[in-house]
């Protein structure tokens, strides 16, 4: 019976032994998404940049810290593009799901709700989805953003109209959140410093679905450029709307939903339309760190049967720049990874990647510069081509546009 007693104790120690090396050998990263709700297109995007990031990871054996490696372990939920969800389900990954890292959900409405948490607890949250800089002033020091502020989303097209049409009337008009009321407040301020006239400035609400009687206030304002948008739904109906009703627009930049590849669903309407982004596949850019554009766009294309677009692009970066991190950290502790992306400054295929550390904009992205895309014919088919700054331009601007 002793020797029995032992036998099971011994197997026992055994079992539990495993079973801490292999708790031991995971690092949990834990990131809410908008599976359902408005922000359902985007977030998805992002998520299967996550997703690709942490299968490429794991394929090649994990993160490798100290002599050890780390496979990646997701934990998720769908916020149902809900800021109230958000912060209860941040808390539980942390509390209930022990995630050692998180990332950030989409959209900066949901982010900053998310923010509150994370900075509570302590952990690091890496950020690809909220670009609104207010995070980033309350002294927080555990997030950190990949992505180039609001404040400079529309600075490309501001910059491209004033020469283009040093005189051009602008048309003001986006979703009533906190990204997107961001980006026009900053693009606002850069046009009048451009020169340019500013003839309409007005949000409407998220929800919105028809915005004919928006388009009629537009040509009614004499505008010939129009700047705003929010997030895909709104965006793309905006850009139809404008089309069928001819507000014959000489320019159009729209946030967010020219970015996606559903755009091209749009057909005529979407031709001649900008969009500022974080990444374009004609962007190049020589990583210290991680896969180049071709490489990441090919094996990305592979695995999802489906074009990469930024969304995914820095949601894998932010694995990336994680990884990197923990990597010269040699430590999965908070504090030790903290301070190596205080450290953090590379070039990844994305472009490059640096963090403000001073108390009022820590964790701010300080060195990642956005690109300005057109939908163009490409081959007889709509697609995206990079039109600014000049200098990494794929095409020729389409100026004024010449819609059918």
């Amino acid at each position: 019976m002793k020797r029995l007693y032992l036998l099971a104790a011994a197997a026992a120690a055994t079992a539990f032994a495993a079973t801490s090396a292999l708790a031991e050998d995971t690092i949990t990263v834990g990131f809410t998404a908008s599976l359902t709700g408005p922000l359902n297109v985007d977030s998805a995007g992002q998520q299967r940049g996550y997703e690709f990031w942490r299968d490429e990871v794991n394929a090649a054996g994990g993160i490798k810290v100290g002599g050890k490696s780390y496979k990646v372990k997701f934990v998720t939920y769908d916020d149902q593009s809900v800021g109230g969800r958000v912060q209860q389900l941040y808390t539980r990954l942390i509390n209930q799901d022990k995630a050692n890292f998180l990332f950030s959900p989409y959209s900066s409405g949901l982010t900053a709700p998310a923010t509150v948490i994370t900075e509570q607890y302590g952990k690091i949250m890496i950020d690809s989805g909220g670009a609104e800089e207010k995070p980033f002033e309350t002294g927080n020091k555990y997030l950190f953003m990949v992505i180039t502020s609001a404040s400079h989303y529309l600075s490309g097209a501001i910059d491209a109209l004033k020469k283009y049409d040093p005189h051009a009337k602008l048309a003001l008009v986006y979703s009533d959140d906190p990204f997107s009321k961001a980006v026009l407040a900053a693009a606002a301020q850069q046009a009048k410093a451009a020169g340019l006239e500013v003839v309409m400035d007005e949000s409407y609400s998220p929800s919105t679905t028809d915005f004919g009687p928006i388009v009629n206030k537009i040509v009614s304002s004499n505008a010939d450029a129009f700047l705003g948008g929010g997030h895909y739904s709104d965006g793309a109906t905006l850009a139809r709307q404008m089309h069928d009703q001819k507000a014959n627009m000489k320019w159009i930049s729209i946030l967010v939903a020219p970015a996606d590849d559903k755009f091209a669903e749009l057909g005529p309407a979407a031709l001649g339309v900008t969009v500022p982004s974080q990444w374009e596949l004609q962007v190049n850019f020589k990583p210290q760190f991680g896969p180049t554009t071709a490489q990441f766009a090919k094996a990305f294309m592979d695995k999802m049967h489906a074009k990469a677009d930024y969304h995914a692009a820095s949601g894998y970066t932010v694995g990336v720049v994680l990884q990197h991190a923990i990597e010269q950290a040699g430590s999965i502790e908070t504090d030790k990874v903290a301070a190596a992306l205080n450290a953090t400054d590379i070039t990844t295929f994305f472009g490059r990647v640096k963090f403000a550390t001073d108390p009022g904009h820590h964790g701010l992205q300080a060195a990642h510069q956005m690109v300005l895309a057109q939908w163009q014919m490409v081959n007889g088919k709509l697609g995206r081509q990079v039109v600014w700054p000049e200098e990494a331009k794929s095409a020729p601007i389409m100026f004024p546009i010449k819609q059918q």
